[in-house]
């Protein structure tokens, strides 16, 4: 065998090697991976407390031959914890390929206290770039704590070097109301003001609840979605009303990408 032709066949092994290892990398289908906190998945998502987040059920609303519905939020966790907890954001931030979707919904637990000695999860209110330099009773050092809106553009950043597409939600509205309206909360501005500057798409996910809230009144709402003691976390039906909202929401913006997925 010549020289010449030893060298044509280990780069035809090479590039052999090279598109196999290609192909074993690539997924058939993309992900869509949803992040956040109780409100998008409770406990252990299975309703086991009576109380359930959307998440649990936005899967039901895509073919899953043509895209898998990764749900990992984690009740509990605000926009900080969930970004520096390297079991949670880092590990899902290392699944992430290129084509691939995260849908992110925060915001109750960031208005809980920066410094206590229960979670220590706060973040501070808005959407601006200051920051706070605090010693974390929970992890014995100091961090920097940044703005909620922060937080989230941070999400979007890793998300879009992943050359992945990012998507805001504002977060659901608690059944609270003023007469016959429903309280509003100043993290639904916050969160579509960062995916504005953050170049991420955004679902007006407390607008959409709040209108079929406010159709259905108050004695409704709190007898069919909500437990006679919380507030904050719905009952099944409320996470599949919510649910199909987000869907419904998916459906009508085609420039987002993930309509062609969702069932027909």
């Amino acid at each position: 065998m010549t020289h010449s032709n030893k060298i044509v066949i280990g780069l035809s092994v090479v590039l052999l090697v090279w598109s196999l290892c290609s192909f074993v990398g690539k997924k058939d289908r993309p992900t869509l991976f949803l992040i956040g906190d109780s409100t998008v998945k409770t406990g252990r998502g299975d309703g086991s407390n009576g109380q359930w987040g959307w998440g649990s059920f936005i899967a039901d609303y895509f073919n899953p031959q043509q895209i898998d519905v990764q749900n990992r939020a984690l009740g509990g966790t605000s926009s900080r914890t969930f970004y520096n907890n390297p079991k949670l954001w880092q590990q899902v931030l290392d699944s992430i390929q290129p084509g691939d979707y995260v849908i992110m919904q925060f915001g109750h637990n960031d208005a809980s206290p920066i410094v206590d000695t229960l979670r220590a999860r706060g973040t501070i209110k808005g959407n601006g770039n200051e920051y706070r330099e605090v010693k974390n009773p929970l992890l014995h050092q100091k961090e920097m704590v940044y703005s909620y809106g922060y937080y989230l553009r941070l999400f979007v950043k890793n998300i879009h070097d992943k050359e992945a597409t990012a998507i805001i939600c504002s977060p659901i509205p608690r059944n609270r109301w003023e007469g016959d309206k429903v309280i509003r909360s100043d993290y639904a501005i916050w969160a579509k003001e960062a995916a504005e500057q953050a170049d991420a798409f955004f679902v007006p996910l407390e607008d959409l609840i709040v209108a079929e809230y406010e159709k259905r009144g108050k004695e409704e709402v709190g007898s069919s979605f909500f437990g006679a003691k919380d507030h904050t976390h719905t009952l099944k039906a409320g996470a599949e009303l919510n649910a199909s909202l987000v869907a419904g929401y998916l459906s009508g913006n085609s420039d987002i990408g993930l309509k062609k997925y969702l069932k027909k």
